[in-house]
């Protein structure tokens, strides 16, 4: 009789701790959201965006910087409502943007354009969790890709800026 009911008392201690066990399993799963159809290249494009793209100058001084290429690749892929990118991809990000900053060309190489590669950078950090975050809504990945999108571009002015700063040639009176 003993017997019994210890092995009835540790069936119904089992058989509440399965229980348990499904409950925990159930609540810690997250729903999982695909927000690669949330904004579309239509919407992008009613952003009404003034983007500034690299001058001829620029393209021939940073023609050898790859990093950048491979960002304005990827923006590019952003225009067009394509954000595959972004899945799960921050190591690659990382990667992207510290080689971005360890081989910037000498002649770009200012405290301003560090300023905003590292503006550029918050501004991807920012849209890839918010992308890959199941509960963003569609009003904040919009408002996400414009600021990326606004970074890369005041990205390309300053390079601009740069390079046709340091071809005027001011004389200074004797």
């Amino acid at each position: 009789m003993m017997r019994t009911q210890i092995f009835l008392a540790l069936g119904i201690l089992l058989w509440f701790s399965a229980c348990k066990s499904d409950q925990d399993d159930n609540t810690l799963a997250e729903p999982v959201v695909d927000n690669s159809q949330v904004v579309s290249e239509e919407d992008i494009e009613n952003l009404n965006l003034t983007e500034f793209t690299l001058d001829g100058e620029v393209r021939t001084i940073i023609k050898d910087w790859t990093e950048y290429f491979k960002l304005q690749d990827i923006v590019t892929k952003v225009e067009d409502g394509n954000f595959s990118y972004f899945k799960d991809n921050e190591k690659d990000l990382k990667e992207t943007f510290k080689a971005l900053k360890n081989h910037t060309p000498e002649t770009v190489k200012t405290p301003s354009i560090s300023a905003r590669i590292l503006a550029l950078e918050t501004k991807f950090y920012k849209f890839e969790s918010l992308y890959n975050l199941g509960s963003t809504s569609e009003e904040e990945l919009t408002l996400s890709t414009k600021e990326l999108l606004v970074a890369f571009s005041n990205f390309n002015l300053q390079l601009n800026k740069k390079i046709e700063f340091d071809g005027i040639n001011v004389q200074k009176p004797q």
